[in-house]
């Protein structure tokens, strides 16, 4: 376990002295509900409560609370994030120095490794295999770090390869089913055909942008997977000939082809899909919504997402959101872990799509709910999610590593820097953050 310098001991011990009485539990009768006997939970949640996500949350902790009845009484309370993201991380920053932790909260998908190894959560207690086997693969892949389950999803997503069917139609394009999708090469041809067809509409083949934030990592990191690479190593502590490896490099340069010919523009052009100018785009599941409400006239598609050319058939498609978690904090393991399976369980996860439009994450949810069965393109998200999902890079310093491959992105792409450079240089900094992690 890595050592603190003696001075940080010291401010938390102080910080836990001056501020752990706001950490106190309250007494049976204080809260409404809250009986003698019952063993008290804290849930800290993400969202503002009055919004369709946050009645959800509300009505979960009270749906546990009437099953658990006498044994356990859950106390939500909602924590929203600001615009920059702080807000909810700033909060959980300031109570892991007081020592004011709750019992359970929510963690953003791709941060609980870092959450894990710096103690703000812990292992669920141990969950058979029929409890675990609820769950999509791809939510008990992004909650286990380092071999140990820490968190279950509230809710999945995916990010869909749409198409513009009536133009790939006149360019006589067909669309490959799930299993044999179209390879890297196979692709270029597809573009090569739509391009004359968009070139008419004044478009490009692809909608595609690297923008700042998580969304390039999110879209694009399959790309990498698919062609036989990764962006760190099993353990998460290593990227050195991972990041930088020459299938990456390979990638990279196939993203410059792209530009290179003309498929896709070099800045962002406003609704260049939702108006009927590009014939593909990627984008988050929230597109099928966006597109049905707002652009009716749109004839929409999803294809499956594109691989390399020596794809081993595994996964690689984008998966990731909210989950829920034990806090390092609490005393009772047993009790917090049947909140966080209540919280992301069939139920809960029903009523998130239903009222809030997130996708749920077992694979209950998704059968129960007509659209995920009947409409194509929600079936051909989920089908995605359940066969290919896999999550983003599980490491302690995964905001390095986003940020890393954005810029890479961006640089070697859209500014013509050379892939290799970039990515040794990202190596840096990436490293630069992984050094408290390591040993010795």
């Amino acid at each position: 376990m890595r050592r603190l310098p003696f001075a940080m001991l010291v401010s938390m011990l102080l910080a836990g002295l001056l501020t752990g009485c706001q950490g106190k539990k309250p007494d049976p009768g204080d809260i409404a509900g809250y009986d003698e006997g019952e063993q008290y939970l804290s849930i800290w949640v993400h969202s503002i409560e009055d919004t369709d996500e946050g009645r959800c949350y509300r009505k979960s902790v009270e749906a546990f609370n009437e099953k658990y009845n006498g044994t356990y009484f859950a106390d939500i309370e909602f924590i929203p994030r600001n615009d920059s993201g702080g807000g909810y991380s700033d909060k959980i920053n300031a109570s892991v120095m007081s020592g004011d932790l709750p019992d359970v909260l929510t963690v953003d998908g791709p941060n609980i490794a870092a959450y894990a190894s710096n103690g703000i959560i812990q292992p669920l207690a141990e969950l058979t295999e029929e409890e675990k086997g609820i769950y999509l693969e791809s939510i008990i892949e992004q909650g286990t770090y380092q071999e140990k389950l820490y968190a279950l999803g509230a809710m999945e997503s995916s990010v869909g390869l749409y198409y513009n069917k009536d133009i790939l139609k006149e360019a006589g394009v067909e669309i490959p089913d799930a299993d044999h999708p179209w390879t890297y090469s196979k692709f270029l041809g597809v573009l090569e055909k739509v391009k004359p067809v968009v070139e008419k509409r004044k478009g490009y083949a692809l909608d595609m942008t690297f923008p700042v934030g998580e969304s390039t990592i999110y879209y694009y990191a399959p790309f990498f997977w698919a062609n036989g690479g990764d962006l760190v190593d099993d353990s998460g502590l290593n990227v050195d000939r991972v990041f930088n490896a020459k299938e990456n490099v390979e990638t990279i340069g196939y993203f410059k082809k792209l530009l290179e010919k003309g498929y896709m523009s070099k800045v962002p052009v406003e609704n260049l899909f939702e108006s009927g100018r590009a014939a593909f785009k990627f984008d988050g599941a929230w597109e099928v919504n966006t597109v049905y409400n707002s652009y009716p006239e749109l004839n929409l598609g999803v294809a499956p997402y594109v691989v390399g050319d020596q794809w081993d058939g595994g996964r690689y498609t984008p998966t990731g959101s909210w989950a829920y978690a034990a806090s390092a904090k609490t005393e009772n393991i047993k009790g917090a872990t049947e909140l966080v399976k209540w919280m992301s369980g069939v139920e809960s996860g029903t009523m998130l799509w239903e009222e809030a439009k997130c996708f749920p994450s077992t694979y209950r949810a998704f059968e129960s709910i007509d659209i995920f069965q009947k409409d194509e393109n929600y079936r051909a998200l989920y089908s995605q999610l359940s066969d290919y999902g896999h999550p983003r890079p599980k490491t302690p310093v995964y905001p390095q590593v986003s940020t890393s491959f954005q810029q890479v992105m961006e640089n070697c792409v859209l500014t013509g820097e050379d892939p290799e450079k970039e990515l040794d240089k990202a190596i840096e900094k990436i490293n630069a953050k992984l050094k408290r992690y390591k040993k010795g």
